[in-house]
């Protein structure tokens, strides 16, 4: 299952919007784009270089994108014809949340708050000075999302990084782990 959402960061004159495709199964931000707009065409790209990355994956035994479920609030981007005929065109499982309701899409909340809390927030240690431009926001983002999906420990995958998680996982399902390390991941 593949959760969405996206958040907005202020800049000079406006505001830049950061947009996530999160998997629930480890955790890990599968991608992510950025925007001076929210529009279909923003959110769209973040799902389009998910389906990209999968599919260079698949072929080291990621499970492919066909019958995952994505879901995402009920925002006019997430609603609208060309994503949900994108959804359809990939094979995936549309699931929109109820209108109004933050705690149907929590998931992605969670992450949005993190990257406002951990990234965003002016004592950053993701943060080399003000973000006034799309550019700025960029740059805190490739950082966070790095760290995020490398090196910060989530209690729900073992005390393990999104991107360890899943190797280890993806090593499990071939047999290619040593029984000591198939032992641990199973912990």
């Amino acid at each position: 299952m593949w959760v969405t959402d996206f958040t907005y960061v202020p800049i000079r004159g406006g505001f830049a919007y950061v947009s996530f495709v999160i998997d629930l199964f480890s955790r890990r931000i599968l991608s992510w784009t950025s925007s001076t707009s929210h529009d279909t065409e923003f959110v769209e790209q973040a799902l389009q270089l998910v389906l990209w990355q999968r599919r260079i994956e698949q072929k080291a035994h990621v499970r492919p994108a066909f019958g995952t479920i994505h879901h995402s609030d009920a925002g006019s981007e997430y609603t609208s014809q060309r994503y949900t005929q994108t959804l359809a065109m990939e094979g995936l499982v549309p699931s929109i949340g109820t209108i109004g309701d933050a705690f149907d899409n929590a998931a992605a909340e969670t992450v949005m708050g993190l990257f406002k809390n951990e990234a965003v927030a002016k004592d950053s240690p993701f943060r080399t000075g003000s973000l006034a431009t799309k550019a700025d926001v960029d740059d805190v983002v490739v950082e966070w999302v790095h760290w995020y999906n490398n090196d910060r420990l989530h209690s729900t995958l073992g005390y393990r990084a999104p991107v360890e998680f899943e190797e280890l996982y993806y090593d499990e399902m071939s047999g290619s782990l040593p029984d000591e390390a198939a032992s641990k991941l199973a912990a």
